[in-house]
């Protein structure tokens, strides 16, 4: 069985997915872009600030359902451009304390809305 996690303090969805899916104890957030979710506006002043509002609607979206960043075990992040891993590793590690989870860095070819960072995550459900 599996539950559907929507909350109005992320973004809507922009596709036919949910926000994040709760299945077999584990939660399972769709990638995230750095859309504002009270004004729907793409936050893309910098990198740095780009990855804050992206991992503020993963939290969000953990905090929905009932979880925070020590039940993640596995992120993904997707850049435009490698050249901005330092910059999203620095905040990204802001978010987390120990017991990091396991992670890859991949760099692609183009990201939704013409963004340059997407992060999806796998957590568990407590």
């Amino acid at each position: 069985m599996k539950t559907i996690v929507n909350t109005v303090n992320a973004p809507a969805p922009i596709g036919p997915y949910s926000q994040a899916v709760a299945a077999g104890g584990f939660l399972f957030l769709s990638g995230q872009i750095a859309l504002n979710p009270a004004s729907g506006e793409l936050v893309t002043s910098d990198i740095k600030t780009e990855t804050k509002q992206v991992m503020e609607n993963i939290k969000a979206i953990l905090q929905e359902a009932g979880a925070d960043f020590s039940h993640v075990i596995k992120t993904t992040i997707f850049l435009m451009d490698m050249q901005n891993f330092a910059q999203v590793n620095e905040v990204y590690g802001t978010y987390f304390s120990d017991n990091f989870p396991a992670r890859e860095t991949v760099q692609v070819a183009g990201l939704p809305k013409g963004v340059n960072v997407e992060i999806s995550v796998t957590a568990i459900k407590s």
